[in-house]
């Protein structure tokens, strides 16, 4: 590891220009490039103290041994000249994008005295016209087979070509009119070169002036008496239009633009591209990179511009370009554009309509395409036990934690304390594991606190299980008759003892997952354990006071054999109990990949239980607190009486006449009812008449659903949940 300063230039070295820079490693490897538009003030960042940088420039900068630069007289020279060196070095710290398929192109070969129409894969080649990419090849062949209708262009190889012409005799293609056949004469070069720019031009978008010139011709045919002639041009016509509907319209005003989106999360991104041409959606490919430089947004997006127009000029470089953030500055980067196109591009944010529109599709595919690459890379075997062994070896543990169990804490300003645990198992989630927690012990926000109460209600209940199979027989019990008294409850609703929650009645699922249990999960009783295996990592969700929360927890239970380590949002750091510096993990760490996945299923399951306990709380009304009614003669009540209101004027003989419902229950119903305090009359807010129930009008009590009146935005509110 080499220390910055003693390759950091002298005084007034390095010039105030615009210009390129390149890092190298004591082997002379250009390890990374970047530009700047003062050489001066961006290379004086990276020699600041390596505890000011962040961790992935730290390890750059110490990785480097020599620093060199280049200057240009403008910042586009500056971008063009970036784009080349990191083309030419691969520079291991660069954002380098890679396709996460190889697209198709539908191609014509328009530099050949015969132009040919194909599939083609890979770098693309001068001379020839490229339309797509498509999703797959046979889409490509569908609307080939559908325009040689139309325009009979060349689609064989060479040989085949060749032979045919040596031969005199053309190919199928030729004989059934999808092909002018060309390799036997019966079309000029330049007719056929013609033919084919026809196509192109078609496929470019410009499709009204062929649909108008064949309804012309069909219409004169007709006039003339040749009917077959145009029933011909009637089928051209057809084929046409259905060649058309293959890409519907997204953009009613025939607009050429392509839509970029960005879906990232601390370690990876993945960004997805729609090529709009005519209105309609030509083409789409996605590509993912690993993270391994700080960058923001915008310099993704520029990252971006780059690989995918580098290479390109004229109209393959569209007239707008639209993005989900630009970069900074964003002028030399528009330039750029302008001049590889020849003419003005725009690049912007679409702010309304259909635009922005379609911009949240392409962001939900480009979320779509991180989330199936995510999955991929976890779902493989040497991946996972690479990952498991690089945590042991980072947290000095004895052996790979083949169960890893995670907490997280979450609330609203607050309100609804929650927390989730998540357990992965070899590497991959383990749903019938969750488990879901309320927060008893106190009121308030502090997540400190929190963590210490739910790591302990769990290891105690872990401590209690012991000591029911007699592995642990030490000290007290640590149930009373059988009730555990963690409080945690089960995915499913119960909580851990089989014991249901309020009311009685055991809750749905809170995000609809299928969380079972297998049988080798089972009691004695034939009931599913509770906490019964204890994880060899526990991962909280924070830094360094929820490690010691947790670390204190154990130690009271007196339990020593259960490493614990924290995952820090804001730069990836493991935290350990005890330790005032954390371990940096390496960028291209699995493990690393592994504890943030672990961390985040954590922190999704956390919030989702406490939003749908949050809308239940303001959906609650009296007959919530009936012990014994479930949902199921909550609705029969409701249903029978039209509203509260008239329920709880009924008697209990009458309430007994509801199916389902006993006269005990009955008598229970009455008795919470008249406990509960009635709303005032319902009030007409247009004309201010006061409204009654029996007019028709809803009761506007506690117990009716609604909607939290709460001050700010809904993505205030959203920002306010942790």
């Amino acid at each position: 590891m080499a220390d910055p300063s003693s390759y950091r230039p002298r005084p007034g070295e390095i010039p105030d220009t615009p210009g390129v820079y390149r890092f190298r490693d004591e082997h002379r490897r250009v390890i990374y490039v970047g530009k700047a538009k003062s050489l001066r003030q961006r290379l004086a960042n990276y020699f600041q103290d390596l505890a000011h940088l962040h961790p992935r420039t730290r390890t750059m900068v110490t990785t480097a041994a020599s620093v060199e630069w280049t200057v240009v007289s403008t910042e586009v020279e500056a971008l063009q000249l970036e784009y080349s060196w990191i083309k030419e070095y691969d520079p291991r710290f660069n954002v380098k994008y890679r396709d996460d398929k190889s697209y198709p192109y539908l191609a014509v070969t328009m530099n050949e005295e015969f132009p040919r129409v194909q599939v083609m894969r890979g770098h693309k080649k001068k001379g020839v016209r490229y339309f797509g990419p498509y999703g797959h090849a046979w889409a490509i062949r569908d609307t080939v087979d559908l325009l040689l209708r139309v325009f009979p262009v060349r689609t064989c190889s060479t040989g085949v070509f060749k032979n045919a012409a040596r031969t005199g005799r053309p190919c199928l293609l030729g004989y059934i009119g999808k092909c002018s056949a060309p390799c036997v004469g019966r079309i000029t070069p330049d007719d056929h070169w013609d033919l084919a720019d026809e196509f192109c031009d078609f496929m470019a978008g410009r499709t009204g002036t062929y649909l108008r010139r064949l309804e012309r011709q069909m219409a004169d045919a007709a006039e003339e008496m040749e009917y077959e002639r145009a029933a011909r041009l009637r089928d051209d016509i057809g084929a046409l239009k259905k060649a058309m509907e293959k890409s519907a319209v997204v953009l009613a005003d025939a607009t050429d633009a392509d839509l970029i989106a960005v879906a990232e999360d601390e370690l990876e991104a993945a960004v997805q591209i729609f090529h709009v041409r005519g209105g309609r959606v030509r083409g789409q490919r996605g590509w993912v990179t690993d993270k391994v430089e700080e960058i923001t947004t915008g310099a993704l997006v520029e990252h971006a511009l780059q690989q995918l127009y580098g290479e390109e000029s004229g109209d393959a470089v569209p007239k707008e370009v639209l993005v989900p953030a630009l970069p900074d500055p964003v002028e030399p980067v528009q330039q750029w554009l302008t001049e590889r196109r020849g003419s003005g591009v725009s690049l912007r944010i679409p702010q309304r309509g259909d635009k922005k529109a379609l911009m949240e599709t392409v962001q939900r595919n480009a979320q779509q395409a991180l989330v199936l690459h995510k999955t991929k890379r976890a779902s493989d075997l040497t991946t996972r036990s690479r990952a498991l062994e690089e945590i042991a070896e980072a947290l000095d543990l004895d052996s790979a934690p083949l169960r890893i169990e995670c907490y997280d804490i979450s609330h609203l300003q607050g309100d609804d304390v929650v927390a989730s645990m998540v357990v992965f198992e070899d590497g991959l989630a383990r749903k019938s594991e969750y488990r879901r927690f309320q927060i008893k012990g106190f009121e308030g926000q502090d997540d400190v606190r929190s963590m210490h109460e739910v790591i302990t209600r769990r290891f105690r209940r872990y401590l209690a299980e012991k000591e029911k199979t007699g592995e642990w027989a030490d000290g007290e019990s640590l149930t009373d008759g059988g009730q555990h008294a963690d409080g945690a409850q089960h995915p499913g609703g119960q909580h851990p003892g089989g014991d249901a929650g309020p009311g009685g009645q055991a809750a749905a699922p809170d995000d609809g997952e299928a969380l079972t249990h297998g049988p080798a999960l089972k009691d004695d009783d034939g009931r599913p354990k509770r906490f019964a295996y204890p994880p060899q990592l526990v991962v909280v969700d924070g830094g360094q006071p929820q490690v010691a929360a947790a670390q204190r927890a154990l130690d009271e239970l007196g339990i020593d054999d259960i490493a614990v380590c924290g995952l820090a949002k804001r730069l990836e750091e493991v935290w350990l109990p005890r330790e005032d510096d954390p371990v940096v993990l390496p960028r291209t760490s699995e493990g690393l990949y592994l504890l943030q996945r672990v961390r985040d299923e954590a922190h999704r399951f956390a919030i989702t239980y406490q939003r749908t306990k949050r809308a239940k709380r303001f959906r609650a009304g009296p007959l919530d607190d009936v012990p014994g009614l479930g949902e199921t003669r909550k609705q029969a009540l409701i249903k029978h009486f039209g509203s509260v209101k008239r329920l709880r004027a009924a008697t209990i003989d009458q309430i007994c006449e509801v199916p389902g419902i006993g006269r005990k229950t009955a008598e229970t119903v009455a008795v919470a009812l008249a406990g509960a305090t009635p709303a005032g009359p319902a009030v007409n807010t247009a004309t201010g008449e006061i409204m009654d129930d029996d007019d028709g009008a809803p009761e506007t009590t506690a117990d009716a659903p609604g909607e939290p009146v709460s001050a700010g935005t809904p993505d205030e509110r959203r920002g306010q949940e942790r």
